[in-house]
């Protein structure tokens, strides 16, 4: 395991709050990786802000490979965190066979959506000596059974499934995971009660982390923006704007 990664129970016990953002491609990766964030996150999020798929269901895993390999080239310093899609995880064996080959493309740890129900492919990738992200929350590779994106944790029944689901997680051996779309005050309870690194999206400011789509935080993706995206940047205005003063000058 990288040190940097080992140290992420030492970054939770200090309370500083780790910062992490999507990357898909070479320059973005590079750029990230030199402003100092704290791990990357090649996510199937991709078949949407790359790709213009109308959800992250229809990424495969040559997708996947492929972005991983060209982030993999422009980082020299955070930790690269790799997505399984969708049904690249049904059993524990296609879950280690694919863990494998997003790890031979240059990922540091994968990702795989869901708690208890996948805690057989959790273990079979753990044992195998790659570190493990967890996803639980809204899980957007779920999206079309769940009839659209819903915040997770509004019910005691639902925040106590994501309390037993982030323990299991936790129990065998996740150094972190990712919480998306949770009420905040089970968000910080999961937090309270796990030994991995929290990581935040949509799910208040009491985790151990946030990540962000990095297309969101640029204003580079302005068709879609989620409500807690906070842009600080509008690429898409300064590219239409420089596209437009090249179209002007090539026409005089």
């Amino acid at each position: 395991m990288l040190p940097s990664l080992s140290a992420l129970i030492q970054r939770k016990k200090s309370r500083q709050t780790l910062a992490v953002l999507t990357a898909y491609d070479y320059p973005t990766a590079r750029l990230l990786d030199e402003a100092g964030v704290d791990l990357l996150l090649v996510g199937d999020s991709l078949g949407m802000v790359v790709l213009g798929l109308p959800d992250t269901t229809g990424v495969t895993m040559d997708m996947m490979v492929h972005h991983i390999a060209a982030v993999r080239r422009g980082v020299t310093r955070a930790p690269i965190i790799g997505d399984l899609p969708a049904h690249s995880y049904d059993t524990p064996e296609q879950a280690l066979a694919n863990a494998r080959r997003l790890v031979e493309a240059g990922a540091d740890a994968v990702k795989l959506e869901g708690g208890t129900a996948f805690i057989p492919q959790v273990r079979a990738i753990i044992e195998a000596g790659i570190p493990f992200v967890g996803h639980i929350g809204m899980l957007p590779q779920s999206v079309r059974e769940e009839g659209g994106y819903k915040k997770k944790g509004k019910t005691p029944e639902q925040a106590d499934r994501l309390i037993a689901d982030a323990l299991a997680l936790d129990e065998t051996g996740a150094i972190a995971m990712v919480l998306e779309s949770i009420v905040p005050e089970v968000a910080a309870e999961i937090t309270r009660q796990v030994r991995a690194s929290t990581i935040g999206i949509g799910a208040g400011t009491g985790t151990d982390g946030q990540v962000l789509v990095t297309h969101d935080l640029l204003g580079s993706f302005p068709w879609f923006r989620p409500p807690f995206a906070k842009a600080r940047a509008d690429l898409a205005a300064e590219t239409r704007r420089a596209v437009s003063e090249y179209i002007a000058e090539c026409q005089k």
